[in-house]
């Protein structure tokens, strides 16, 4: 076993494949964030036998010499042995894994099918042939496609099957059989069962692989537990742990269709592998087979899609000022002062629409959501603390003669809504009954205000209960029993109870009552229920839930097919639309002071992404990540609107946001953009992402002639191993090396700003 290739652990999953990474605010630039663990998954080149699967035996003699000095010879009985490995079939629980998996349904055409086989050393337990080295496995993994097999037209898996000496007596059927000597074969061989495949001379020819190919197309993997500790700089591979992996050199069909693989055993033709097959064909050991289905590729993937959305042509990084949410504006090269507010102002992501006033004139006004392309500026500090009407809130700008209507129209939208919710409505108007009663007792009788803590019990029974209930614990009872005792010859006596003169109680004022400590608080607790309600709604408002896309983007031309949008969330918008909501059904001062009760809610968000792309149909499991100075936020809340549309809100400023293609196991092919992950071979990085290859994208050059989507891996013309080799600056690259730079991960796309 020679030449161990780590794969390092990434950071999380999906592990960084083929990564484009764009800039908003400065110039993008490509960036791979480096794994921070060692991850246990290396890849060997192969694993040569001490002893070769076949048939052997052990002579021995002596030879003694005699007191007379001559030497006599005595030999042994010959002890014949077998060394027993599968041959031309193999059990089905000892292959570890298949990618596709059998009747899978997907696109494929990217990748290069492969099979785990739970014995390492499998494909190098017997020589191909005579003149190869022992490097060279003697099985290959073949993959044809819908009416390419004659006795297998639909690509299901039928095979010929019989015994081992039908198959090799020609019996199953027309094509040339394999030249195994027959004393290379056990007796008890021949009645073994057998499967086998016909392939046509001619696409024999076009697929099977190369001697010399046939050992990069099979490698040994360790696969540890994730991020596990390496001991030593190469310690000696876990045997419970090794797997032999055999990887197909051809393609699905871009067209899509059934598809069928063999693992079939390439012994005995060896002389075909580099001269042209028999007209007859061949008649191959099926050692196993499975068949998939590809979906049509319209050349559009994963990458492709984020591609897109990063960069203009495939390789430009969009500007910043394309990533906002804004509508893009041309401005003059000299704007005047009225042209540079307007534009200022749909920079930070406002729209303008014609008005008319509530007097019937006509004029032009500001509008925008809650998400802006800028921050929001601060608004200066008013003389009341809530928002009345939507008049209140609109901003006239008296030096053009326009107004901002974006306020004015939160809270509009938040009056709209509450009046249309008869639940939040009902509630809303519960609770502020109940905590005005409260609040009134609270005004006639301040000693209850000036206790320390005020049960919502005291708030809301009756007086006269608490009356007695108080006369019932005072004293253990000392004074309920006083006062029965006395209340008989009172009575008797014609004695009334008078009230006492001197005290008189100044109802305080209902509103300053709301400062007093512990007061608010109970009086959330008077209808607790219908508090929860009107709060429960007024966080779905702050987390813009029942907010139409109409008033998140109120230009379509902010978020055109296939884009991506960053925007800031402005506090104040969204706390119009608050003070809209609670402000229906306010008939005095106090109910608009009981309001503030229900506007100490959840969080708010602080920014938001918006994306409008086939991404979101088309790959729903896409992994999302947003981070702020390297920390993972998780959004407020995350939507689709209609099918292609996804809001995302954070509630924090995020400075780095990931698009990450669905995790999957190792698998080999290439990338959505025609490219591969080239990865460190040496040092102390082996494994570690090194940049994109080949440059131009294209990977239609390694491909053999005949338009079979079959990898020239190292044939003649433009092959795949000396271009790697040439773009390591080595020699020659080893299979395990090979196996690498094939990894077919996950692709992520990464836009930030500094």
């Amino acid at each position: 076993m020679e030449g161990p290739s780590r794969l390092p652990s990434p950071p999380r999953a999906p592990s960084k494949g083929t990564p484009v990474t764009t800039t908003p605010d400065s110039a993008p630039r490509p960036r791979t964030s480096a794994p921070a663990a060692r991850h246990r998954t290396r890849f060997f080149d192969h694993r040569i036998p001490s002893l070769y699967a076949g048939r052997y035996r052990i002579d021995n003699r002596q030879i003694l010499r005699g007191v007379d000095g001559a030497d006599r010879t005595i030999d042994a009985t010959p002890q014949p042995f077998d060394v027993i490995q599968p041959r031309f079939a193999i059990d089905p629980s000892g292959i570890n894994a298949r990618f596709p998996v059998p009747d899978a349904v997907g696109k494929y055409s990217q990748t290069l099918p492969h099979l785990n086989l739970d014995a390492p050393g499998l494909p190098w337990s017997r020589r191909l042939g005579p003149g190869h080295g022992g490097e060279v496995p003697w099985m290959a993994l073949l993959l044809f496609r819908e009416d390419e097999l004659p006795e297998d037209r639909d690509a299901v898996g039928t095979v010929a099957a019989g015994t081992v000496r039908e198959f090799l007596d020609g019996g199953l059927g027309p094509g040339k059989v394999p030249r195994l000597s027959p004393e290379s074969i056990r007796p008890e061989e021949y009645d073994e069962y057998c499967a086998t495949v016909l392939v046509p001379a001619a696409l024999f020819d076009a697929l099977a692989p190369l001697p010399v190919e046939m050992g990069y197309l099979a490698h040994v993997r360790e696969g540890g537990p994730p991020d596990a500790t390496l001991a030593g700089d190469d310690p000696e591979p876990d045997e419970k742990e090794l797997n032999a992996v055999v990887v197909a050199n051809r393609f699905p069909a871009a067209t899509g269709g059934r598809h069928v693989l063999h693992l079939v055993s390439l012994e005995g033709f060896d002389t075909y592998l580099t001269a042209p097959a028999p007209a007859e064909g061949v008649r191959l050991a099926s050692l196993t087979c499975w068949s998939f289905t590809s979906e049509p590729d319209s050349g559009t993937g994963f990458g492709d899609v984020c591609q897109h959305l990063a960069t203009t042509d495939g390789s430009t990084p969009r500007p910043g000022a394309e990533l906002r949410l804004r509508v893009p504006a041309d401005a003059p090269d000299r704007p005047t002062a009225p042209q540079q507010e307007a534009l200022d102002r749909m920079a930070g992501g406002a729209v303008a629409l014609p008005q008319r006033l509530e007097t019937g004139e006509r004029t032009v006004a500001f509008h925008r959501g809650p998400l802006t392309a800028r921050p929001a500026p601060e608004l200066p500090g008013p003389a009341a603390t809530r928002l009345e009407s939507s008049g209140e809130a609109l901003i006239y700008l008296e030096k053009y003669g326009v107004f901002d209507t974006a306020y004015a129209a939160a809270f509009t939208a938040g009056r709209v809504l509450a009046l249309s919710d008869d639940r939040f409505r009902s509630a809303l108007m519960a609770f502020r009954s109940a905590a005005r009663s409260a609040v009134r007792r609270l005004a006639s009788h301040p000693q209850l205000a000036g206790r320390e803590a005020v049960s919502a019990r005291q708030l809301t029974a009756p007086l006269a209960y608490e009356s007695f209930d108080r006369m019932l614990l005072d004293g253990d009872g000392a004074r309920f029993t006083r006062a029965v005792d006395r209340a008989g010859p009172e009575l008797r006596a014609g004695r009334r109870r008078t009230v006492a003169t001197g005290v008189r109680r100044t109802p305080a004022d209902p509103r300053t009552l709301l400062a007093v400590p512990g007061v608010a608080e109970a009086l959330t607790r008077v209808a607790e229920d219908e508090f929860t309600i009107v709060t429960d709604w007024l966080d779905r408002l702050r987390r813009l839930e029942m907010l139409g896309l109409e008033h998140l983007v109120p230009d379509d031309r902010a978020l055109p097919p296939e884009s991506i949008r960053f925007a800031y969330a402005d506090p104040c918008w969204i706390r119009a639309a608050v003070d809209g909501a609670l402000s229906i059904g306010v008939g005095h001062a106090l109910d608009a002071d009981l309001n503030a009760l229900a506007t100490r809610g959840g969080p708010v968000p602080a920014c938001a992404v918006l994306l409008h792309s086939q991404l979101v149909p088309n790959w729903p499991q896409t992994i999302i990540t947003a981070y702020a100075n390297g920390t993972a936020v998780e959004p407020l809340r995350s939507a689709i609107y209609g099918t292609e549309i996804q809001l995302l809100l954070y509630p924090r400023l995020i400075d780095r946001f990931e698009l990450a293609e669905p995790p999957r196991g190792i698998c080999f092919g290439i990338g959505d953009v025609g490219t591969i992950e080239l990865r460190e071979i040496s040092g102390d990085r082996i494994g570690y992402p090194k940049g994109e290859f080949p440059r131009p994208a294209g990977f239609g050059r390694f491909l053999r002639p005949g338009k079979h989507d079959v990898l020239n891996v190292d044939g003649s013309g433009d092959a795949l191993v000396p271009a790697l080799s040439q773009a390591h600056g080595v020699p020659r690259i080893s299979s395990a090396q090979f196996a690498l730079q094939l990894i077919n991960a996950p692709q992520v796309q990464t836009f930030s700003r500094p």
